[in-house]
């Protein structure tokens, strides 16, 4: 059985597994598009109840493909097989059809934030069907004549829509990262690897890219038809196409040539002119063809090849960015090698999650036992740390007191019967800094997120002060989601995020480095910088069972920005983690 769907993804080796999210999303798209097309809406309820059916299992796509997906509530005998389909070739039949009856510029409404299904549809109806032509409407008042719209929003979608184009060419790293295991799965047994972006791990991406050892004509030959525009470049060891709309490129190479290739397909530009200038000062010559001494080509069947004969160290694939290369050769040196950086197997906890009790799909024992299913390698398994939302939050079902008297009544019970839990919750930034619960019930939890979910729009000076405000409270253990940003869909909220940040190292605040392929928000920019002056927690912020599987995109942020397992109090264990809290507040 083909895996389609990245779960795990080893930027060294190329290793990819699959995941149960994808197919999930792709029940959720077909339903909005059904909207969208104003189609018959049992459909989309059908799609919408196989999702939220998918979302409750506490089985692996594995399993649940073993069984042909049988025996699962509301996933009827045609979603079955459709799904099956997918999860062997990657494409979702009904999602695939319903995509080629819209316009793209209509798909692309999608990217934009405060529009569902149905104010798409609205706005297509009206004639405004691209990005473009919305932010247009919006600038020239017709979006805000149209019934359901008004002035106000007219003027927060013209926002969001010139963010969306700026972003237009740009896909979540997750999506990337589903695509190119579908290409990779397409090119099997000529030995693909993630390549570019995708193998750096960078937060979005503009073009899938892999190498693979083969020739042009065998790499056509398996992708004609599957992938959209397949041309081969002339003069370069490239192919090229589409899929689902993302640039996909292709570099081939021989196996004596394949280190030279992954070489150079791979590193940022600076990284790559650097590699070339390095190679010419020794009298060689590189590119993706080889590595030459003169006429002759020198066999560079890896990467460490390439390197021994440039006398370079072997960087990871994560520090092969151009703001790493703008550190200057002392500093780059001075980041930890490959094997010291966190891996998700160094992980105990999985902090910053959500259940049924606000806005998530599972029950707190249900996602504390996927935890320690999950493991991932630590001895004694992973826990939970619970932290659903606070009554601020009443869109997310959020709790108010009572309710979280009664939350931890549960957590304490299950912590007696052996479930592997600490008791955290997500608590609201009010608007002057304050926290959303009183002290004495903060002081009863475990440990305390605290994040902003409101008034995104206060001025940067009033931002600032806010946070201070509350990474400073004695009772607060991390800060989430520290700019509010969401990839492609929203920028960060006005504020002076290093007097933010400085706050949080005097006081020993932790801060978050959000793992949801749509947020990764600290920005492993922003953490490289102060790596050393700072701790930090790779949060899931899972809404669901899969969703605790995100921790990969936070630790790959992590390794961009040099993080050390000691950086990251996720690796420690239950009690270590309690006697860290505790000596935080004790500090205070």
């Amino acid at each position: 059985m083909t895996k389609p769907v990245p779960q795990q993804f080893d930027p060294d080796t190329g290793e990819i597994m699959g995941h149960l999210k994808a197919l999930i999303s792709a029940l959720k798209r077909s339903a909005d598009l059904l909207d969208v097309l104003g189609a018959e809406e049992f459909r989309a309820n059908a799609f919408r109840g196989a999702a939220r059916s998918l979302e409750g299992q506490d089985e692996t796509l594995e399993t649940l493909a073993a069984r042909e997906f049988r025996r699962i509530p509301k996933v009827g005998p045609g979603i079955a097989a459709e799904l099956m389909t997918y999860v062997q070739t990657g494409v979702f039949g009904p999602l695939a059809e319903l995509e080629a009856q819209l316009p793209p510029g209509v798909l692309s409404l999608f990217r934009v934030r405060g529009l569902g299904p149905k104010k798409i549809r609205a706005l297509w109806e009206a004639g405004i069907d691209s990005l473009q032509t919305l932010w247009e409407a919006a600038q020239d008042g017709r979006l805000s004549k149209l019934k359901g719209f008004g002035v106000k929003s007219a003027a927060t979608l013209s926002d969001a829509a010139e963010f969306a184009l700026t972003s237009q060419s740009r896909e979540f790293l997750n999506t990337a990262l589903r695509l190119g295991t579908q290409v990779a799965t397409l090119l099997d047994g000529l030995e693909p690897r993630l390549s570019g972006e995708l193998r750096r791990g960078l937060d979005t991406v503009g073009t899938v890219r892999l190498t693979a050892t083969a020739t042009a004509t065998q790499l056509r030959e398996r992708l004609d038809g599957r992938l959209d525009e397949v041309q081969m470049v002339e003069g370069k060891p490239l192919l090229t196409g589409r899929l689902e709309g993302l640039p996909v490129e292709i570099g081939h190479a021989a196996a004596e040539t394949r280190g030279a290739l992954d070489l150079m397909f791979g590193g940022g530009a600076a990284y790559r002119q650097a590699t070339r200038a390095r190679a010419q000062e020794l009298g060689l010559s590189l590119s993706g063809r080889g590595l030459k001494r003169g006429p002759a080509l020198l066999e560079t069947p890896a990467e460490a090849d390439v390197l021994r004969e440039l006398g370079w160290p072997e960087l990871p694939p994560e520090y092969r960015e151009d703001e790493h290369w703008a550190l200057g050769a002392a500093a780059l040196a001075a980041l930890p090698p490959a094997e010291a950086l966190l891996r998700v197997q160094d992980l105990r906890a999985l902090l910053h999650t959500h259940s049924t009790w606000s806005d998530g799909t599972a029950s707190i024992e249900a996602m504390a036992r996927e935890a320690e299913r999950l493991d991932f390698g630590a001895d004694g398994g992973c826990y939970l740390g619970t932290g659903d939302h606070s009554g601020a939050a009443h869109y997310a079902n959020g709790l108010d007191a009572g309710r979280l008297r009664q939350q931890l009544r549960e957590v304490r019970e299950l912590q007696a019967a052996g479930v592997p839990l600490v008791a955290g919750a997500e608590v609201d930034i009010l608007e002057d800094g304050s926290l959303d619960y009183p002290d004495e019930l903060l002081a009863q939890l475990d440990y305390v997120v605290v994040s902003v979910h409101s008034h995104f729009t206060l001025p940067s000076e009033r931002q600032t002060e806010r946070l201070i405000r509350a990474v400073s409270h004695p009772l607060t253990t991390i800060l989430g989601h520290p700019t509010g940003r969401l990839l492609l869909r929203r920028p960060s909220y006005a504020l002076d995020l290093e007097a933010v940040l400085e706050a949080c190292a005097a006081q020993g605040t932790v801060v978050e480095i959000n793992a949801s392929p749509y947020r990764l928000d600290l920005d492993w920019r922003v953490a490289l910088r102060w790596r050393d002056r700072l701790k930090f927690a790779i949060n899931t912020d899972a809404h669901t069972l899969g969703g605790l599987t995100d921790v990969q995109y936070g630790v790959m942020a992590a390794r961009k920005a040099g993080l050390l397992p000691e950086q990251v109090v996720n690796t420690l264990g239950r009690q270590a983690f309690l006697d860290f809290v505790g000596a935080q507040r004790a500090q205070r």
